[in-house]
């Protein structure tokens, strides 16, 4: 009696997507004429095949072809898109009504971010039964029935009352799980996720991960994931396919690509993969602290005249000190207490007890004239800069406004400017552009400008690189180097990317629901963490144990 095929062996001849020399148009007037140019891959089933590179490369397009979502001004314009023996366009293509019914049966999608993604106003139980009723005969009892069981799949908890729940009212793991239950639950072939990790905490991702990885072995799903995480791709992918600006530079089985790259850029993206081991730093530095933070906590009360009074600690008993020279690292997962920390310092919100000295200024008692003097010698920069940086105001403007308001002259300000773009290796004329002329990391480096325009003795980063590409993170990171030794700026840094702190930071502080439950040198304690939450986070960080090539740059 022969041996059953397997999925695997059946789909060696029958991929469940096959995509041949694709070509994207852009609309006339673009950077490119080509969003991608001859793009070839196949998805098998029960494989993970990973589109890589950095932001512009032509990832995201490639999915929203595949799904028929390409915005009206840009169109396929060349190569086939076969799913399941189908053409998905061309001349023998199905038209838009066959393909809206393929959406949710045959292929399905999880996006970036699953905020914008879900619906807001409905529950999340209601947004699947809408995809049940609209694709299904089944009566109203079955989808609900096949929705609780979908949720319990993805292992969310309490699935009935999730199916009341709103998406707000979920953290972002659970979101993204039920975007996972939201693809899931017809039993598509292909299943696409689109960097449906970025976003997420170390343990949550991995959770996510693994998820993904299970659902895949047990139907047998052909997964196409997307993603700029080198982390990532070791941890999931069988196949990767790299993409630069649009263009392939390389395919193969995962081992092969990440430990032994043939292609310059790709050679340069796994370079630019910050390891997890900490180098030995500097473990003393000179001076009287530049910060100091004792018994720092923060409490919010919620609660009315009809709802119980409810207590959260969202900074409890923290602690710690940042010296001239120095990076101070804050990690931890979402929820943990680590901007909280962060808005306290700068007193963007107001501590519950404790005390915050800046040098010898006691930050938590000023009064208002003397708290806008200290924000002159403390700056942050935020996560997202777009968000940072006012759309309507020149970026010149922008780092000029806040010397202005110490009265330093427009013509001084105007100079300074002009250095601190070639601190931040930007051209001195981009001053005259507007934030949306720039990309992501310019942005970031702009924000740093502005930030160090008033010569501050203490700079919060929060969360700074993690929206970043692998490359421009790594360049970002080495300017703050730079800046910091010709400064002697005290830093403190706060993430959730374990290889960004590994590299960066001095000494660390882990943070779990508003507690510091470890510090120390960085090293040690990402060598030999001794709390369990420490560990946890550590063993949770995507390929942690792979070796990607390190001298390939």
């Amino acid at each position: 009696m022969s041996r059953p095929e397997s999925p695997l062996e059946h789909s060696a001849a029958t991929p469940v997507l096959s995509v041949r020399d694709l070509a994207i148009s852009l609309p006339s007037g673009s950077d490119r004429s080509h969003a991608v140019e001859h793009i070839s891959f196949d998805v098998r089933a029960g494989e993970i095949v990973c589109l890589l590179g950095e932001s512009g490369s032509g990832k995201s397009v490639i999915a929203f072809s595949i799904m028929g979502l390409l915005p009206g001004n840009v169109r396929v314009s060349g190569g086939d898109l076969v799913l399941n023996g189908t053409a998905l366009n061309g001349a023998t293509g199905i038209d838009a009504a066959h393909l809206r019914a393929k959406r949710g049966t045959e292929m399905a999608m999880i996006f970036q971010e699953p905020m914008t993604a879900l619906n807001p106003v409905m529950s999340c139980g209601e947004q699947l039964d809408e995809l049940l009723a609209q694709h299904t005969s089944l009566p109203a009892n079955a989808r609900r029935a096949k929705v609780i069981a979908m949720f319990e799949a993805v292992k969310l908890p309490e699935p009935e009352r999730i199916y009341a729940s709103y998406p707000h009212q979920l953290s972002g793991g659970q979101r993204q799980r039920i975007m996972i239950a939201m693809a899931l639950i017809l039993e598509p072939k292909l299943l696409i996720a689109d960097e449906p990790t970025t976003a997420l905490d170390v343990t949550t991702q991995a959770e996510v991960l693994s998820l993904i990885k299970a659902l895949q072995r047990e139907r047998g799903t052909a997964v196409l994931f997307i993603t700029h995480d080198m982390g990532v791709v070791a941890e999931i992918a069988d196949r990767v396919v790299v993409l630069e600006q649009g263009k392939q530079v390389e395919t193969g089985d995962t081992q092969t690509v990440l430990s032994a790259p043939r292609e310059p850029y790709t050679q340069m993206l796994i370079a630019s993969v910050p390891p997890i081991e900490p180098p030995v730093r500097a473990s003393e530095f000179a001076g009287p602290p530049a910060l100091r933070v004792e018994s720092l906590c923060k409490t919010y009360l919620s609660g009315g005249w009809f709802q119980k009074r409810r207590e959260t600690r969202a900074a409890n008993l923290v602690s710690f000190d940042v010296r001239p020279g120095e990076t101070v690292g804050i990690v931890g997962e979402s929820g943990s207490g680590k901007s909280t920390v962060a808005r306290c310092i700068t007193r963007l919100i107001d501590p519950t007890k404790g005390t915050i000295s800046l040098g010898e200024q006691a930050l938590h008692l000023g009064s208002a004239d003397e708290l806008k003097l200290a924000r002159k010698r403390i700056q942050i920069v935020f996560q997202d800069p777009y968000r940072s940086l006012d759309p309507r105001q020149r970026v010149g403007e922008a780092i000029i406004e806040g010397p202005l308001n110490f009265g330093v002259s427009r013509d001084a300000a105007m100079r300074r400017a002009k250095e601190l773009m070639s601190l931040v290796r930007l051209s001195p004329e981009v001053l005259s552009r507007y934030p949306s002329e720039f990309s992501g990391g310019q942005r970031q480096r702009i924000s740093i400008a502005r930030a160090l325009a008033l010569d501050p003795e203490v700079l919060i980063c929060d969360e700074a690189v993690s929206a970043l590409d692998v490359s421009v993170q790594a360049q970002v990171l080495t300017l703050l180097e730079e800046i910091q030794a010709r400064l002697k700026l005290a830093i403190v840094f706060i993430t959730h990317d374990l290889r960004v702190a590994a590299q960066i930071c001095d000494r660390v502080l882990v943070m779990s629901r508003g507690h510091v439950v470890e510090q120390g040198l960085t090293r040690d304690v990402f060598l030999s963490p001794q709390h369990e939450y420490t560990q946890a986070l550590l063993a949770s960080a995507p390929g942690r144990h792979f070796k990607f090539a390190r001298n390939s740059a």
